[in-house]
């Protein structure tokens, strides 16, 4: 009988992902300016981006939502005075496979939000642009820094609220 394994390592299963759906889950865009009646070529804009990540398993197998929020603020830099502001969560629902259970969580906080990242973009550039305002163009997000960012803070949370004792 001859050996199939041919002294081969086994390979590693191999990682499949599909995106089965995305969507707006909540989004507002509050016009400070138009509200105030100042006109738009009177400002001059700076503009803050906080991101955060959700990620949870669905009942069917294999499949996860992951959540992107995204909170932007515009502000005059003249004086300060707020412009817009916007908040949109957006959400996908992905088929993943073959990925091991440790690597299942970064895989879903890094990977997966890097696949709705250009429809983020586009949603917040169209909305911007609709509101008065000049295009806003999200910079690319590295998410791998994002985790390990967020990462790092919750390890600092953790040893922060730690006891601590005195010898």
């Amino acid at each position: 009988m001859a050996d199939e394994s041919n002294g081969a390592a086994p390979q590693a299963p191999q990682v499949k992902m599909s995106v089965l759906a995305q969507f707006v889950r909540d989004m507002s865009f509050e016009n400070i300016v138009a509200q105030k009646g100042i006109a738009t070529n009177e400002v001059q804009p700076e503009t803050q981006v906080q991101v955060s990540l959700d990620a949870r398993k669905r009942a069917t197998e294999n499949q996860y939502e992951v959540i992107t929020k995204f909170k932007i603020t515009s502000t005059n830099g003249a004086n300060k005075a707020p412009l817009f502001l916007m908040e949109l969560d957006y959400a996908g629902i992905f088929l993943v496979e073959g990925v091991p259970e440790e690597q299942m969580h970064p895989f879903l906080l890094i990977e997966c939000p890097r696949m709705l990242f250009p429809y983020i973009r586009r949603i917040v550039s169209d909305v911007t642009r609709d509101g008065g305002f000049a295009p806003f163009y999200l910079e690319t997000i590295d998410f791998l820094a994002l985790y390990r960012a967020e990462l790092a803070r919750r390890a600092e949370q953790t040893s922060a609220a730690a006891p601590q004792t005195l010898s």
